[in-house]
């Protein structure tokens, strides 16, 4: 039985139909934490996510459960917690976060935090727990991936995953691209992409898909964390179908935000080759994010992970010409793909380390 601190409550979260309902205090409260931690670790406001964006990712999905607790200390939203638990057959995973203000460092609460989050998994009968934390730069001692691609600074947050029995598995570099300027240098690296990719063809939709792509999209969908570089890290593999797919658009079509996917087609199959996801939300001044890029396997070689990112890129200008760039996110092994974003201008601004344990 593990003590808490005295004054700490992990309260669960509840999750409100609305987000003007009497009920979503505690929803509104744990987003503006959310934004307030990461604005305190990143010094800047680009992963900013109002709370009615962010609600329709927390409704129930039949392919997820979700866990969810504020930390309450002495009365006052000092962080949140989270453990999702993915419920494809034989999943074993649990993938969590603890996040809290530097102001309620040292008091135990990530401790007490951690051990509801072991011990709930274990309820559950998952033996590997994983997850991703930001790292900072900063002087000091330093902790290499054992991938041999990158390392991060030995600092509060590695710590604290050390002494609770992780290891450092991966690291993913978060690079952003200004895209003020940027059109020339896109026009002229998409023109040699298309004469690479001679026998495909680009097509791009908002959401939600057509219907005629649903299956091919839902296939690709399943590759991402099968065919993504992975280190040592377990991912369950996924059941993608169109069910699938809308209740993914779900969530993005619910909260306001937009979404464009472009993708590569085979001419003379009609199959679907690759794809790039381009996301904003409401506020059509904030930054980008770039979310899935993946070329299946048996397409590889002709360019089409350029052809999708630059004609994505090309055609968010009329989506949010006010957007002052994009960040993404790519493991640091993955060569490929970081040799695409570096051509298009993308430079890393942070990078994350992805932590196991296995109980």
């Amino acid at each position: 039985m593990t003590s808490f601190p005295a004054g700490l409550e992990l309260r669960p979260l509840h999750i409100p139909a609305r987000i003007d309902d009497p009920d979503a205090a505690d929803f509104r409260e744990m987003v503006r934490l959310r934004n307030l931690v990461y604005a305190e670790i990143s010094g800047h406001d680009d992963s900013f996510m109002p709370a009615d964006e962010l609600l329709p990712l927390y409704q129930p999905q039949p392919e997820m459960k979700r866990y969810a607790w504020i930390a309450v200390f002495h009365g006052e939203v000092v962080g949140r917690v989270g453990l999702d638990f993915p419920q494809e057959e034989g999943a074993r995973t649990g993938f969590w976060l603890i996040e809290l203000r530097r102001s309620a460092w040292g008091h135990g609460i990530g401790r007490a935090a951690y051990a509801l989050i072991e011990s709930t998994a274990r309820e559950h009968g998952r033996t590997v727990l994983q997850s991703w934390a930001e790292h900072p730069a900063a002087d000091g001692p330093r902790l290499d991936a054992p991938t041999g691609f990158g390392s991060i600074p030995r600092d509060h947050a590695a710590r604290f995953l050390l002494a609770s029995g992780f290891s450092l598995e991966q690291i993913v570099r978060v690079s952003s691209l200004d895209l003020a300027g940027a059109r020339p240098r896109l026009d002229q690296l998409l023109a040699d992409a298309e004469q690479a990719a001679s026998g495909y063809r680009i097509v791009q939709w908002t959401l939600p898909t057509p219907d005629e792509f649903v299956d091919a999209f839902a296939w690709m969908k399943s590759r991402m964390v099968t065919d993504a570089p992975s280190a040592d890290l377990e991912f369950d593999e996924e059941v993608w179908d169109a069910g699938r797919v809308r209740r993914y658009e779900a969530g993005y079509i619910d909260a306001g935000r937009h979404m464009l996917v472009t993708a590569a087609q085979h001419v003379d199959t009609g199959e679907l080759a690759a794809f790039n996801e381009l996301v904003i939300g409401k506020d059509r001044t904030a930054a980008t994010s770039q979310e899935d890029t993946l070329v299946v396997a048996a397409h590889r070689g002709h360019r089409l992970g350029m052809l999708v990112k630059c004609a994505g890129l090309l055609a968010w200008h009329d989506v949010a010409p006010e957007s002052p760039r994009v960040l993404t996110y790519n493991a640091e092994e993955n060569r490929p793909m970081l040799s695409i974003n570096e051509a298009i201008g993308f430079a890393p601004i942070s990078y994350e380390g992805v932590w196991k344990k296995v109980l």
